[in-house]
């Protein structure tokens, strides 16, 4: 039996004829770029997610990067975040020239610690980046109490949650901003790269749409007479209608969501509750049969849903365990080894810390198999071979 850690192939094939016929209608368009199911999506993420304005881009990484320079995150200013992430995270914030602040993470939720962050803060401060790691929910309410006390921003990396659930809203809907990547194994996947900014802000919106496509059009106007403090606008005079992409009023950069991805991941959302239902169940089985053992499985919360995009095992001997696992042909991995403060990219940006949780949880912890179409055989026999091995 071979159990993929991860199975497109599968998720693809269940509702093949959809996404198939979305992509074909797409292609015999000739409308590729920004076009109409772009436009579509973003409204109907936007609803999904409980938010006012949704901005699409090319990948998760950018969203991060595009959505620190909307909401005006510059080189000097500090970002506090979580060292047990993904390297996106903290390259974001190096890559708009600020200087990435680690707060070790929670050892129940594997996401940041809120009681640590304040002895974090300085007078270069700008912002609080927590991460919704592995679909699970961070504690966004002492984030926010924190950040309001402080006079901080709040930019959610939910790349990993799209669907999550804090106190009754969607992860995308509990800061200033938020970030998700569409990556083709996440919860809710295109079939190539895609990234979305959400937020309640016009003012973070309209820079978010002016940076993706060099600082132009109406947004870009928008933008440069809001950062001047005017906010009557002259459309007219200061701009062509009829090519206002000619028109640059910012530095910004090139990063769209294409027409072929926004069509199939406009399908998917109609079944993205579906997927996160069958992750839990999945979930639930795996914490049901493995009570009682050495492993420690994840902790649910009553005031969050987590949406599982990857279900997360701690065990000492985890690496022996995975060893077990691969021989077997079930698909594990480490999600992530290298804590980010101890990437060599950032020694020279970040300063030396001490973060014993996420060390301890980058060498104990390691990925099963959750994915929607896992069936009971499949869990059962990775179930088997996880209770032979963690002795």
């Amino acid at each position: 039996m071979k159990i993929n850690l991860m199975d497109i192939k599968r998720q693809h094939q269940e509702h093949a004829d959809e996404y198939e016929q979305a992509a074909l209608d797409v292609l015999r368009s000739g409308n590729y770029i920004m076009g109409e199911n772009v436009k579509a999506f973003e409204k109907e993420f936007a609803e999904y997610s409980g938010v006012k304005y949704a901005v699409s881009c090319g990948n998760g990484t950018d969203a991060l990067h595009i959505a620190l320079r909307a909401m005006g995150v510059k080189p000097g200013d500090e970002v506090i975040t979580t060292p047990f992430t993904f390297f996106a995270t903290a390259e974001a914030v190096a890559s708009v020239g600020a200087v990435p602040v680690f707060v070790d993470v929670s050892p129940d939720s594997y996401c940041i610690d809120p009681s640590k962050i304040e002895e974090a803060i300085t007078p270069k401060t700008k912002a609080i980046l927590p991460v919704h790691f592995y679909g699970q929910p961070a504690e966004m309410d002492k984030i926010n109490e924190i950040a309001k006390k402080h006079g901080l921003l709040v930019l959610e990396d939910s790349a990993q949650a799209s669907g999550s659930v804090y106190k009754g809203k969607k992860t995308g809907n509990l800061g200033d901003a938020a970030c998700f990547s569409f990556f083709p194994t996440k919860t809710l996947g295109c079939d190539g790269d895609g990234g979305m900014i959400t937020t309640n802000s016009l003012e973070i919106a309209e820079a978010a749409r002016a940076i993706r496509v060099h600082g132009s059009g109406l947004s870009g106007l928008n933008t440069y007479n809001y950062l001047k403090g005017q906010k009557i606008l002259d459309e007219k005079k200061d701009i062509d209608l009829e090519q206002p992409k000619y028109y640059n009023f910012l530095v910004g950069q090139n990063s769209r969501l294409d027409e072929l991805q926004a069509a199939i991941l406009r399908k998917k959302l109609t079944h993205l509750d579906d997927f996160i239902k069958r992750r839990r169940e999945h979930a639930a089985y795996y914490s049901k049969a493995l009570e009682g053992t050495s492993y420690v499985v994840p902790k649910e919360f009553d005031d969050r849903v987590n949406t599982y995009y990857l279900y997360v095992l701690r065990h000492k001997n985890a690496a022996e365990i995975k060893k077990a696992l691969k021989e077997n042909g079930i698909g594990t991995g480490t999600y992530y080894p290298v804590p980010l403060n101890e990437q060599k990219a950032l020694t020279d940006i970040v300063a030396a810390g001490d973060y014993p949780v996420s060390k301890k949880m980058a060498e104990q912890t390691f990925a099963i198999p959750v994915f929607p179409e896992l069936t009971k055989e499949e869990q059962d026999f990775v179930i088997e071979v996880l209770k032979k091995s963690g002795k």
